[in-house]
């Protein structure tokens, strides 16, 4: 068995009923060529630390893989971990950023995070990381 199968082998909710959160994404050995990566949503929830009101964001995360790419089922299961946590969206971008980070290893990642105008304003927030 080569690494790269026994790593995929470790995948522990791709294929699998999971009915909950997880705390971390689980990645893939990058495929070669495979240069740039985005992941899009415009349904990431969390909860204003203020007000305890809903937050509803898009957000945009790039990333350049180095030897990993994320499982995308892992990383729906990973933000749904915020739909209940109260968090700033500046906060919040950079934590991904960091997970992003620290999981797949990537050379750069760049996460944007949009969250839904409240009170007539709109929050946008960069956070960007480098290896």
């Amino acid at each position: 068995m080569t690494t790269d199968q026994s790593r995929v082998d470790e995948l522990s909710v791709l294929g699998q009923t999971v009915r909950h959160p997880i705390e971390h994404v689980e990645c893939f050995p990058a495929p070669a060529g495979c240069t740039v990566v985005r992941f899009r949503t415009d349904e990431l929830a969390s909860v204003c630390p203020v007000t305890q009101q809903p937050d509803i964001s898009a957000l945009e995360i790039e990333y350049e893989p180095d030897e990993s790419c994320i499982e995308s089922k892992s990383l729906k299961l990973y933000l749904w971990g915020f739909r209940d946590r109260a968090v700033f969206a500046e906060a919040l971008a950079a934590e991904i950023a960091g997970e992003v980070m620290a999981s797949a290893k990537p050379n750069r990642v760049i996460v944007t995070l949009t969250q839904a105008p409240r009170g007539g304003i709109t929050v946008e927030t960069v956070s960007e990381l480098t290896a």
